[in-house]
């Protein structure tokens, strides 16, 4: 009997020291080794992003450096100014605007003499002449600006005349003879060189998104935002077909008009056409009627009730992936004609015509009262293209931005040309366009870092931070070409950053778990963690407690 409780004793024994050692392994295999396995296996992959360089973009101070060659014909300033050329000067100067981003225009003049060619040109009677003979072979650099000095009583400009614009990226000021000559030569010529390239109103119509309410008006957030493509449509409403059978050759007149002026604008962006007609399309307000003129009206406090019933008729927005602009042709109803759109004064526009900041612009054309006399209605109505092509185009200028420049006093400015742009008007364009670019990029990029640091469960994949490193490379090369004089290569790089940072934002995987709080975890992983925890941390206890009491010496008794 003692032997079989003996052995009984030590079976229990075994059993004991067995279940102690399974549940030590257990615990050894679920703790140091299942808990990292299972933390790693769902945790949230978040690649690795430049916050440092992010954050530096918001201190990212801009240098916009424009070439400009100086060149002075014989008589423009004294012999002992003339003896010193060549040489360089630079001026530089901040544009103040309440931004983070601080802008700085380096104007570095590059002062040397005539060449033969160029003597013998500066020294006709026209400047129209000059300028044909001028042309140079090779184009010149985008951004850059030549300005020639002639001397002070040069009859290539008219005689009230100090300095004049051309339509290239040239302009002609008077010289003077004086000690002060390259100081006060200088300054005309700086004052022209802004006029042509970078003025505080271009900037901060380029900035207006950035910029506080109350620092800029209504005019300074006319322009486009910049873009890769955008989408024109020229749209016929003839509400009263009854009325009237109106015909448009707006193939032609795109053709003649509308493609050369999109073609030099080609360096900003794609462009694409199309046209409609509308039937029965009315404005959405009524005129008013004037018994004095025996017209109708549309107020100015009107206008922009007018945009909205029509808008819903055109269509060509929902499905578009760029910006829309729309131009609109309105025929008006026989009962409502003529038809005058009235001015801040309550006097009817020139043109006959309004325009909506990036939106477009709709043209009023009045048939002819004559086509009616003795007509049967519908009268065929031929509309004049020239004239509505003329108010079109110049409403194309305002959208993007494209204004008339504010010249110095006694400045002499070139017509425009045939396309309806000056070449230093499309730099001037993209100057803006480079600015606007960076700054809405470093905008991305610093609202993208703020969120992902916020939100710690939002997954970052290796494409999207592929983007953003792209993004910020590209921010920086932008601000070193533009420092350097590049605006061609400048404005390439500012808009391959507006388009990775605008990737890596909008990336459908940023929202994957962003919807997916802490206790929806809970409620997932504790009905499949608890069974198995709580007998192993169970057993785990009690061995501790034996443990402990088994170290505990016996007390010794006398």
């Amino acid at each position: 009997m003692a032997a079989a409780g003996a052995a009984g004793a030590a079976a229990t024994d075994l059993e004991v020291i067995r279940g102690k050692r399974a549940a030590l392994f257990f615990a050894a295999v679920a703790i140091p080794l299942g808990l990292p396995l299972w933390w790693k296996t769902t945790e949230t992959y978040r690649a690795p992003l430049p916050y440092s360089e992010i954050s530096r973009l918001n201190s990212l101070q801009l240098r916009l450096r424009v070439p400009v060659t100086v060149v002075f014909t014989r008589d423009s300033v004294p012999l002992d100014d003339q003896e010193k050329l060549p040489f360089t000067v630079v001026h530089e100067r901040e544009i103040p605007l309440k931004y983070k981003m601080k802008i700085k225009c380096r104007f570095q003049k590059a002062y040397r003499r005539a060449l033969d060619y160029e003597e013998e040109a500066l020294s006709l009677s026209s400047v129209h002449e000059a300028k044909a003979m001028l042309a140079e072979p090779q184009e010149e650099a985008k951004g850059s600006l030549t300005v020639y000095v002639i001397s002070d009583n040069s009859s290539l400009l008219p005689q009230d005349m100090m300095s004049y614009i051309g339509p290239e990226r040239t302009a002609v000021v008077r010289g003077i003879i004086h000690h002060e000559a390259f100081n006060i030569i200088g300054r005309r010529v700086i004052q022209v060189a802004q006029s042509m390239s970078l003025t505080e109103d271009v900037l901060a119509a380029a900035l207006a998104d950035h910029l506080p309410e109350n620092k800029w008006n209504a005019d300074n957030r006319r322009p486009l935002k910049s873009s890769l493509g955008y989408e024109i449509t020229f749209s016929l409403l003839n509400p009263d077909p009854k009325s009237h059978d109106v015909h448009w050759d707006i193939q032609g007149a795109v053709e003649r008009y509308v493609q050369p002026f999109l073609n030099a604008l080609s360096v900003v962006g794609n462009f694409s056409v199309d046209s409609q007609i509308l039937y029965y399309a009315v404005l959405g307000v009524n005129p008013r009627f004037d018994p004095a003129s025996s017209s109708y009206y549309l107020g100015i406090q009107s206008l922009p009730h007018v945009i909205n019933p029509v808008e819903s008729r055109l269509g060509s927005s929902a499905a578009s992936l760029y910006p829309v602009l729309n131009f609109l042709l309105y025929v008006p109803e026989l009962v409502h004609s003529p038809l005058y759109i009235q001015n801040t004064n309550g006097a009817p526009t020139p043109t006959n015509a309004f325009h909506s900041p990036r939106w477009g612009g709709i043209m009023v054309y009045n048939v002819d009262p004559q086509t009616y006399n003795g007509s049967e209605l519908p009268v065929r109505v031929e509309v004049d293209m020239v004239q509505v092509m003329e108010v079109f185009l110049a409403q194309l200028r305002l959208l993007f931005g494209i204004a008339q420049p504010k010249v110095p006093p006694k400045c002499l400015l070139s017509e425009l040309k045939s396309e309806g742009l000056m070449t230093w008007e499309i730099d001037r364009l993209l100057w803006a366009r480079s600015v606007e670019n960076l700054a809405t990029a470093t905008t991305t990029l610093t609202s993208l870092a703020q969120l992902l640091g916020k939100i710690s469960n939002i997954v970052i994949k290796d494409d999207v931070a592929s983007e953003v490193y792209k993004a910020v490379a590209a921010v920086q090369k932008a601000a070193e070409e533009l420092a350097s004089g590049h605006l061609s290569s400048a404005f390439v790089a500012s808009q391959e950053a507006v388009t990775s940072s605008e990737r890596a934002f909008f990336d459908p995987s940023l929202l994957h778990l962003l919807y997916f709080p802490d206790d929806q975890k809970f409620a997932i992983y504790i009905p499949l963690f608890l069974p198995m925890a709580v007998p192993i941390l169970l057993s785990l206890a009690k061995i501790f407690l034996e443990t402990r009491k088994s170290w505990k010496k016996p007390e010794k008794i006398d």
